[in-house]
């Protein structure tokens, strides 16, 4: 384990991975994070900067969110994003569904490229094979 400084509040903590936050900062953004999701089912036409506004987080933290898929606008919302491919309009993440399928997919194929192809099994010599007396 490091030992770093928390780069909200400054204090020193045992850091194991993710957000260089330490637990009190991360537990606070959580419980921030569970009033935006009520703000928005309360209010869902509201915007990101009223979001940001009403609940006291950075509207850089609420769009973090959102590419995380931690937070979805419905299709009726004002709020949509594009994907990061090709443009199209999404309501969550980075990617439309379309693109995703087509990197999971290229992905796929990459992988199966790079696997070392097995070499067919040798036939065993027949005197290795094991003999029966009549």
């Amino acid at each position: 384990m490091e030992v770093k400084s928390c780069r909200s509040c400054r204090r020193l903590f045992n850091y194991i991975g993710g957000q260089m936050i330490c637990p009190a900062c991360k537990e606070e953004l959580e419980r921030k994070f569970y009033g935006v999701k009520e703000y928005i089912r309360e209010n869902p036409h509201a915007n990101i900067p009223e979001i940001a506004k009403e609940t006291g987080v950075t509207t850089k933290q609420l769009q973090q969110w959102v590419r995380e898929e931690r937070l979805q606008f419905s299709e009726d919302s004002d709020i949509a994003l594009q994907c990061e491919n090709c443009g199209a309009k999404i309501y969550t993440g980075r990617y439309c569904d379309n693109c995703k399928n087509n990197l999971a997919s290229g992905l796929t194929k990459a992988f199966e490229q790079d696997q070392p192809k097995a070499e067919p099994k040798k036939k065993e010599a027949k005197h290795n094979a094991m003999r029966f007396k009549h």
